[in-house]
């Protein structure tokens, strides 16, 4: 059961420990994948970039090697002619193994090697142009590279057939080579036009590209601080909710702990605690201390049953409570006694408090199913002030008091029997009486 007991602990731990996180792991991971996403199509337009630029040169390349064989005749021109077309007739090739359905990537891939395209370039090229071949700016690239085939075509006919002439000897017909060359020079413009509108429109989507991913990191870095201050904010909350409830708690028990559960009033430990304090004040103002006895408890106890007792008790208890000041402490003792503190009291005025007590119990009754029965008390008090008098002695003297008001008749106000000739006594005592 103790096992079971920790394991669901654990349990509970690792759960809760995994809700506070997860939402900054789900960010973080959204923010590595877009980051890993910009830098895939990045490096892929990238690629596309280096990849027009050597298809660029490569072209140019051509028609010039072309156009040296025309003129010398030089076998090597032809064939340094033939490696540069190579290169443009190599990323058509992909591009139409891309276009083809289903796709064909091993012979894009072929065609992106003979293009002189990287080898770990190729992969991404193939990616972005499977997936993205649709976004605006990658399909009018696209279009501006699809409108040079028909120029690879001529150009590949032109080499053919300048090839085939060459094999009778140098073309000695001045129109006609005046015409090859400025045919060669137009394809030259041709080719030189569309690979600077693709290579811009590729620029304009790089850079829009850029600032779109930038934004979407901006985004989700503002995510996650919103995410981590809203975090921050309910563990607040959740902190001042448990540091409330514990302080709550606290004050709850320690109320349990001086307080009596019946009445609410101060019990013995709280009693004794503050008398101590206040007995050390002594020596500065007299200190009042009142010990309360009911006369009549015991009765009604006997004769209507401890819920009854318990309803006699509260009520005491209220008038105990009603013109109390501030810093004077009221409490049960045990029973049906009770105890008041009363700081800064002369005996005079001590004894006045308790008189107006005793009266405010006897005129008060208690009533039950019917039967009425007198409330009266006997009532000690003592008048410490001196501030070397300890805890013992003055609820000593004020108990010896109360125990001389019980023993003359009830009913009466005694003081601490230092001084017996002051006493006060009721002007007459209620019998109880049933209704």
């Amino acid at each position: 059961m103790f096992r079971k007991a920790v394991t669901s602990t654990r349990t509970r731990r690792a759960m809760h420990v995994t809700s506070l996180v997860a939402p900054f792991v789900a960010v973080v991971l959204l923010q590595a994948t877009i980051a890993g996403f910009s830098i895939e199509i990045m490096s892929s337009v990238r690629a596309y970039v280096a990849g027009e630029a050597l298809w660029s040169r490569s072209q140019k390349n051509a028609v010039y090697n072309l156009d040296l064989y025309l003129h010398s005749g030089d076998q090597s021109f032809f064939t340094q002619y033939r490696d540069a077309l190579a290169v443009p007739m190599g990323d058509m090739f992909a591009r139409l193994a891309l276009e083809k359905q289903p796709m064909d990537t091993e012979a894009a891939e072929r065609g992106f090697l003979e293009g002189g395209n990287h080898p770990d370039d190729i992969p991404g090229m193939i990616w972005l142009y499977r997936y993205f071949r649709e976004v605006s700016f990658l399909k009018a690239a696209i279009e501006h590279w699809r409108a040079t085939d028909p120029m690879l075509l001529e150009l590949t006919i032109f080499g053919e057939a300048i090839d085939a002439e060459m094999k009778h000897g140098i073309v000695r017909d001045v129109p006609r080579i005046r015409f090859l060359t400025n045919r060669l020079s137009q394809l030259n413009s041709q080719f030189t036009e569309r690979a600077n509108r693709f290579s811009m429109v590729l620029g304009e989507g790089s850079r829009a590209i850029t600032m779109l991913l930038t934004l979407s990191n901006i985004l989700t870095t503002a995510a996650l601080i919103v995410l981590t201050g809203w975090r921050i904010h309910r563990l607040v909350l959740q902190r001042e909710a448990f540091e409330t409830a514990l302080r709550g708690e606290k004050e709850r028990l320690v109320w349990q702990a001086t307080h009596d559960p019946l009445t609410g009033l101060a019990n013995r430990r709280a009693f004794e605690a503050r008398l101590e304090g206040e007995l050390r004040l002594a020596g500065d103002a007299p200190l009042g201390l009142m010990l309360i006895d009911l006369d009549q408890f015991k009765a009604v106890n006997d004769t209507c049953g401890h819920l009854a007792g318990d309803r006699l008790l509260c009520q005491i208890s209220r008038l105990l409570q009603q013109g109390r000041q501030s810093h004077q402490l009221a409490a049960r003792l045990g029973g049906d006694e009770f105890g008041v503190i009363l700081p800064r009291c002369s005996l005079a005025e001590a004894v006045e408090i308790a008189e107006r007590l005793r009266k405010s119990l006897e005129l008060s009754g208690f009533t039950w199913d019917d039967r009425t029965f007198a409330v009266t008390a006997s009532i000690g008090v003592a008048c410490i002030s001196d501030d070397d008098v300890m805890l013992e002695e003055a609820l000593r003297r004020a108990d010896a008091a109360c125990y001389r008001a019980k023993e003359k008749g009830r009913n009466r106000v005694q003081i601490d029997p230092a001084r017996p000739d002051v006493v006060f006594v009721a002007p007459r005592q209620r019998e109880a009486a049933g209704a």
